[in-house]
């Protein structure tokens, strides 16, 4: 068996990695139009960070796992092509700033109609609007010279920082067919292929549609979970509760479970936001206005996250950052991956730079070039009324942006330190060191609760943790956020 992904990205190499090494009787190639991105791929430093895939891409690369730029040669070989290219939100056009942009989805579709000289699994692993592989029906089909395609949906549930995990241990694998004998044929081919490590119990098979749409609701329950629990650290500063107090005793609660209860500044990468705005347009193309509603609020609560907390560490040190150096710790949207898309930290840097800030960035696994990519970048404000909008930092606040190469060089000199992610190496700096090197008085605005911050507050610091008991000093000037 011969199987080929369209797509070498987040996605596409880790899962392809992970079937060539639990398969070594199938060939397994992974083609993209970026010379870049699949020289990387056949470098010793893969264009992704995830943690033991260097590993497995190591042991296969050369046996039985490929990457390739010669997209045609390994598509028409091919018994299964998967499509896993990106389908961002639209920027422009009708359903800007809410639908999925398939520009790159449906090329890929069209290449594999072009070059087809057999029959063919179609796999749709990219992220789609439900009903998405009628249109893929159609464009394989309208020029199919005699070929038979067979649609299937097989979407990802991975996490950054956690994907060889997750797919070597899947919960479960989702298969959408349609329910004929010739979908339930193809759809038992690529369970085959699964077969291999997972548990036939976890792999789940269902009808086209569902599979489509089951993607965008996974993603829409854990950042409602998210938001939830960050809409209450607010009432727990308010309060004198403590954020992961309350947590821990609604997690115990076998109906709702532990998993996605940790408060922070706000959520981020490249599904959340991505699929949330999906599954609103969807809805209020169906007339679903009320549905669209209820998950764009998600959404809203997100973004007034990240305002509370820029608005914290202003108001907190005597209402204004003018000409003050502040570090910030982390800028990936989570520890263990060096994703920035659609990074909170974003948001945050934008709020302290409007305020005259200047900013010392430091990030394990974000390069220099990546960073000042992102801050640059025009990015798309998806609640204004005229959805083309965009923010872009301007070059006068670009000079107020620095990079360190450490966590202790970024915080010298700094009259505050904002830790916007969960790296370990962050729970166990000296932060000692990091006070002595610090103007005074000192403060540290935990945005992922890392830090203990009664151990912080015995060194001198002023700390602010999201969802917890506020220091006296924070509470006695904060102004109301």
């Amino acid at each position: 068996m011969k199987i080929c992904c369209i797509g070498a990205g987040y996605v596409g190499g880790p899962t392809m990695a992970v079937i060539a090494l639990k398969c070594p009787s199938v060939e397994v190639a992974v083609v993209d139009i970026s010379v870049k991105r699949i020289a990387a791929w056949n470098s010793n430093r893969l264009p992704i960070y995830e943690p033991g895939l260097y590993d497995i891409v190591a042991q296969c690369r050369g046996r039985n796992l490929s990457f390739s730029t010669d997209v045609e040669k390994h598509v028409s070989e091919a018994d299964i092509v998967f499509i896993s290219v990106n389908t961002p939100t639209k920027t422009f056009g009708l359903g800007a700033g809410k639908a999925a942009d398939l520009t790159y989805w449906e090329s890929a579709a069209r290449t594999i109609a072009d070059v087809s000289t057999s029959d063919k699994i179609v796999v749709e692993k990219s992220t789609v609007p439900v009903r998405t592989g009628e249109s893929l029906k159609k464009i394989l089909t309208h020029n199919s010279k005699g070929i038979n395609y067979q649609i299937l949906s097989n979407p990802e549930f991975l996490a950054e920082g956690t994907a060889v995990q997750d797919l070597l241990r899947p919960d479960r694998v989702l298969i959408g067919g349609l329910e004929t004998p010739e979908g339930k044929k193809a759809a038992q081919v690529l369970k085959d292929v699964y077969a291999h490590w997972v548990p036939e119990d976890r792999i789940i098979t269902i009808n086209l549609w569902s599979a489509e749409l089951s993607k965008l609701v996974a993603n829409a329950y854990l950042a409602q979970r998210i938001s939830s629990i960050n809409s209450i650290s607010a009432l727990c500063e308010a309060t004198g509760a403590d954020v992961s107090e309350v947590a821990r005793a609604v997690g115990k609660d076998s109906r709702v479970g532990p998993m996605y209860l940790n408060a922070s500044f706000g959520f981020g990468g490249s599904a959340f936001i991505k699929d949330i705005l999906s599954l609103v347009y969807i809805c209020k193309c169906n007339g679903l206005t009320d549905v669209a509603e209820y998950w764009k609020q998600v959404l809203k609560i997100n973004d007034f996250q990240k305002s509370r907390f820029v608005k914290r560490v202003i108001s907190s040190m005597f209402n204004t950052v003018v000409g003050k150096k502040i570090a910030v710790l982390g800028f990936a949207f989570k520890k263990d991956t060096g994703d920035t898309r659609d990074t909170p930290v974003i948001d945050v840097c934008k709020g302290l730079l409007d305020d005259k800030a200047t900013l010392s960035i430091y990030d394990p696994q974000v390069s220099e070039e990546q960073l000042i990519y992102d801050l640059t970048m025009q990015k798309l404000d998806w609640d204004r009324s005229s959805s083309n909008q965009l923010l872009i930092l301007s070059p006068t606040e670009m000079k107020q942006v620095h990079t360190a190469r450490n966590a202790y060089e970024a915080a010298e000199g700094a009259h505050g330190v904002c830790i916007l992610n969960d790296w370990d190496e962050f729970r166990e700096l000296d932060y000692r060191k990091i006070y002595e090197a610090m103007c005074k008085p000192a403060f540290i605005f935990d945005g992922r609760n890392v830090v203990d911050p009664e151990k912080l507050r015995a060194i001198g610091f002023i700390v602010y943790s999201i969802g917890k008991p506020l220091d006296a000093w924070v509470k006695s000037i904060a102004v109301a956020v």
